[in-house]
């Protein structure tokens, strides 16, 4: 790869700081110092559920998040559900709540999930299921990682709490209401069509809920749920008349009622047993406390210091966002339900997750998690490993224990690429690489496979296939993150053929027009304009002209050079959240996430250290409506993390890092394995965000990106930092 240098590209060798000024590479106490020890409390979780942007047609314009209780990597999600419904189920202009429910998903582009909601409620539900909710104010609402609290307008209290497979919750009724206090709990009813079971007992409820059809796709689940109350029931009967809800109420002049629920796709004893291992008959007070100091120690791997109290909280909360997904599927005795529909049960001490995004996260999110926490992003892998191996193929957007085929490319086995290359190599490497390069040849895994094999890509009006040139460019990427894997692991024959495919992207690039454009099966150039849209997806030809990640220097110079890429590039950055029907920045959106950095390719640190400031401070903020477009699962939260670092995942498959400029003035990163990295940048400001000298370990970096083995070893990098 073509590397420029920092000092080139900032036209002065002198820019480099002496070696008198680096003498030691060991931070000072004042700059290494540990922020606040409740990182927790920067955490906004409503964040992202009011539209912070336009609504594009690509899952609306808000983040799409939940306000409710989760671990990190949970598979427990208990949060309120609005009457208006957005995609994680809460909408924060609306002040009605219609139940909690047990299962959420973070900020996707489509419905799913929603399980078994519960409504806390004095005397008999309303015969009207649409009239079954209760109003508030955000006044009286509360949440923080791992807990949320609020209080009705008819004085009934809510509080959740969760650990990694159950949920506690704490339900307080008013005094001096002569009505029961009672609930519903509803098995049959989800975001998206749902039926189920409930068998009632004298203070247990127990069933399972099927449910499913995420983005109109086929696929389906059945959870299972046990909840147990701390008081036997006074009433009991079927809601509306059905076994698959229930509506309870409890003894005259009941206060305070708890419920312990666990949840589990294997069966109800897994359930049952989940709950009772993970809470260990602790109070709602004692798991919620546990459940934030786990989260302390999740958000705590990345200490910051100095900065602006917005700033930290923007930080805080995308790192949160960004830590909620993939979900623990396993049971406590590591039992879980395969792609396949059979049992399956992972070695002892590893988890199996589920609800994979993959055409989003496998760009940053996934690189995030294994710098974070190599032990389970490696877990992740050979979770993506097990569900190829038991469906036959890799799908793009699993949910559960299910393939949805929602949108392009092949997204999994780079995420596994990518986890391995940030340090997560505790799965079979080898024998993920069998499998994702067998499905390279499945319709399944990969629409389109046989022309873009025999062509080099995927023609216009493939049949089968959405978006030729979008899926062209995406194959393409897996197929170097792949072959890098390959590498590492020594397979060079697989190495150099999957490199060659990796180049697939040049038999889109026309000469004459400059752009990556669908191309006939006859080799031809169908009409063309750079804000046409039918062969992309959820984007256009300028937007995905630049989705070549793993090879910039060549499609820069097939662009004509470094000054002529320079120039396309600041107009392409004339709007950042443009939409898809203009010819610029769309970075509320996956594809355009990598472009920022692109200025580090064509010898200009300098632009896109201010490009991905502006971006950071324009697009991201501390309010519900802080997201412009959806989270997708902590995709759009993880690029906010690594632009706080400056720093970026831009080859995916490799553990190359971009730079840009931090924001804050240090910046400690825990990995978890013994490994840690330091970040210094003191002055580090709005105004100084120019990178003037740079040093790792006391010595000279003279290229825009870190050495490869940055994030193995641990290490201090310095800034020096001035006004542009």
């Amino acid at each position: 790869m073509r590397l420029h240098s920092v000092a080139a590209a900032l036209a002065s060798a002198a820019l480099l700081a002496p070696a008198a000024q680096a003498a030691s590479s060991t931070p000072s106490p004042a700059e290494s110092s540990r922020p606040a020890a409740d990182p927790a409390g920067y955490v906004n979780p409503f964040v992202g559920t009011a539209p912070g942007g336009t609504d594009f047609g690509h899952g609306g314009g808000a983040g799409n998040t939940f306000p409710g209780a989760s671990a990190a990597l949970g598979g427990v999600q208990w949060s309120p559900d609005t009457v208006t419904h957005q995609h994680g189920g809460y909408a924060y202009k609306d002040n009605r709540i219609r139940g909690f429910s047990l299962t959420h998903i973070s900020g996707a582009g489509c419905s799913d999930y929603g399980n078994v909601p519960f409504m806390p409620l004095t005397g008999r539900p309303d015969p009207d299921p649409a009239a079954r909710f209760a109003t508030f104010s955000h006044a009286n609402e509360q949440a923080s990682p791992g807990s949320y609290g609020v209080t009705f307008d008819n004085g009934i209290r809510t509080q959740l709490s969760v650990t990694q497979r159950s949920g506690i919750a704490r339900f307080t009724y008013p005094s001096g209401d002569a009505r029961p206090a009672g609930l519903t709990v509803d098995a049959g009813r989800a975001f998206n069509k749902a039926s189920g079971k409930i068998t009632v007992g004298t203070r247990t409820l127990s069933g399972y809920t099927d449910s499913g059809g995420f983005c109109r796709s086929s696929n389906r689940y059945r959870l299972y749920f046990h909840v147990v109350f701390d008081r036997p029931f006074a009433h009991t009967e079927a809601l509306d008349g059905k076994t698959s809800g229930a509506y309870i109420s409890f003894a005259p002049g009941t206060r305070t009622v708890t419920a312990r629920v666990g949840v589990s796709f294997v069966d109800v004893g897994a359930a049952r047993r989940n709950a009772a291992v993970e809470q260990g008959g602790g109070s709602y007070d004692v798991v919620r406390h546990a459940a934030r100091n786990r989260w302390n120690d999740w958000l705590g791997r990345i200490a910051v210091r100095g900065g602006t109290e917005v700033q930290r909280r923007v930080f805080y909360t995308a790192l949160y966002h960004a830590l909620l997904h993939p979900s623990a599927f396993s049971d406590t005795d590591g039992r879980y339900r395969g792609m396949d529909g059979r049992v399956h049960r992972t070695r002892p001490g590893h988890v199996q997750y589920a609800n994979y995004s993959g055409w989003d996260v496998y760009r940053s999110q996934v690189q995030l998690l294994a710098l974070l926490a190599p032990r389970e992003a490696s877990d992740v892998a050979r979770s993506i490993l097990e569900q190829g191996r038991q469906a036959g193929y890799f799908d793009r957007w699993t949910l559960a224990n299910g393939g949805t085929r929602v949108m392009v490319g092949d997204p999994l086995p780079a995420m596994a690429a990518a986890i391995h290359a940030f340090g997560g190599t505790d799965f079979d490497a080898e024998a993920l690489l069998r499998t994702a390069v067998a499905g390279r040849e499945d319709d399944r895994q990969r629409p389109g496979h046989q022309q873009y094999d025999s062509l080099g890509y995927v023609p216009a009006g493939a049949k089968g296939v959405w978006g030729s040139a979008s899926t062209t460019l995406e194959y393409a990427v897996a197929d170097s993150a792949l072959a890098r894997l390959a590498g590492r692991l020594g397979d060079k024959d697989t190495e150099a053929a999957l490199t060659r495919a990796a180049g697939n992207w040049r038999h889109l690039f026309n000469p004459a027009s400059g752009y990556l454009q669908p191309r006939a099966a006859d080799g031809t150039w169908p009409p063309f304009t750079p804000t046409q849209r039918g062969d992309y997806v959820e984007g256009n030809a300028a937007q995905y002209t630049w989705m070549v990640p793993h090879d910039l220097p060549a499609l820069f110079a097939a662009m004509g050079g470094d000054a002529a890429v320079t120039s396309r590039l600041d107009t392409f950055f004339t709007q950042l959240n443009a939409g898809a029907e203009k010819p610029y920045a769309y970075l509320g959106n996956e594809p355009s996430f990598n472009v920022p950095w692109a200025y580090d390719y064509v010898g200009r640190p300098d632009r896109a250290q201010a490009t991905v400031r502006r971006a950071l401070v324009a697009l991201f903020a501390d309010r519900p409506d802080g997201l412009v477009g959806n989270d997708d699962l902590g995709a759009m939260s993880s690029w906010a993390v690594w632009a706080c670092l400056g720093m970026y995942p831009q080859i995916p498959g490799s553990p190359q890092l971009a730079l840009a400029s931090p924001l804050f003035p240090a910046a400690t990163v825990r990995r978890g394995n013994g490994v840690t990295l330091t970040v210094l940048a003191p002055g580090a400001s709005a105004e100084n965000i120019r990178v003037r000298s740079l040093r790792l370990d006391g010595h000279p970096v003279s290229t825009p990106f870190l050495p490869d083995d940055f994030t193995t070893r641990s290490g201090v990098l310095r800034y020096r930092l001035t006004s542009p």
